[in-house]
């Protein structure tokens, strides 16, 4: 059957983010306006009441999942294929330090192309391996609603993915800090998800993640 709802979840704030430099794969935590966000947020995503927790193995996804997991009881499954996207020699660099070194390559990024030869993985790549891990955990669930909490390049070509276009597609831009994506499976209808939410933060009264029959 699968879950009924996936909601992604961005990791709160870094000291990298707060810089401006490219994280990718290096392993940078929060920060402590990161943790801060993450605790406020925490309780609208524990609302969902999510059956199931899949989370980045890199630490600042691990440490926002944690202020989930501590108020619904449900431990967070670490899945490498929720890393965000590997932006190789680019990571820890500012974008005006990228565009400094590799101008031609930069202004092929900054296009929404493929910069190649410094290491920057595909978003093809990027979006394949994080819809396996997303469709294999939501296919051991009977209903439900599945949390994931990765990164906003990871989740935005995830997404992508998961609403059968491109990875390439460029009509979603990154979630920003501990900003949430939510998906809605409609069985007999193409795609199988349907967009609800996208760069949410703190819920409103009409906001959708609040009206899912929450007790």
């Amino acid at each position: 059957m699968g879950a009924d709802s996936i909601l992604l979840w961005r990791h709160g704030l870094t000291d990298f983010n707060a810089q401006g430099r490219i994280q990718g794969s290096s392993d940078i935590p929060l920060n402590e306006v990161g943790h801060g966000q993450a605790r406020l947020v925490a309780p609208h995503i524990a609302a969902i009441k999510p059956g199931r927790i899949i989370c980045s193995p890199l630490i600042r996804a691990r440490q926002t999942a944690a202020e989930v997991t501590r108020l619904v009881g449900v431990d967070a499954d670490v899945d490498p294929r929720l890393t965000e996207r590997n932006f190789g020699e680019w990571e820890g660099l500012t974008r005006e330090e990228i565009a400094a070194r590799d101008p031609e390559q930069s202004a092929v990024w900054r296009a929404g192309g493929q910069p190649e030869g410094v290491g920057v993985e595909t978003k093809q790549s990027v979006g394949a391996r994080v819809v396996a891990a997303i469709e294999e955990v939501s296919g051991q669930m009977n209903g439900g609603r599945l949390l994931v909490v990765a990164h906003g390049a990871a989740i935005a070509c995830g997404l992508a993915v998961l609403m059968e276009t491109d990875a390439e597609w460029n009509g979603l831009g990154g979630l920003e800090n501990c900003h949430w994506a939510y998906v809605s499976r409609q069985d007999n209808r193409t795609p199988r998800w349907r967009l609800e939410g996208y760069n949410r933060w703190m819920a409103k009264a009409t906001d959708p993640v609040r009206n899912l029959e929450v007790d």
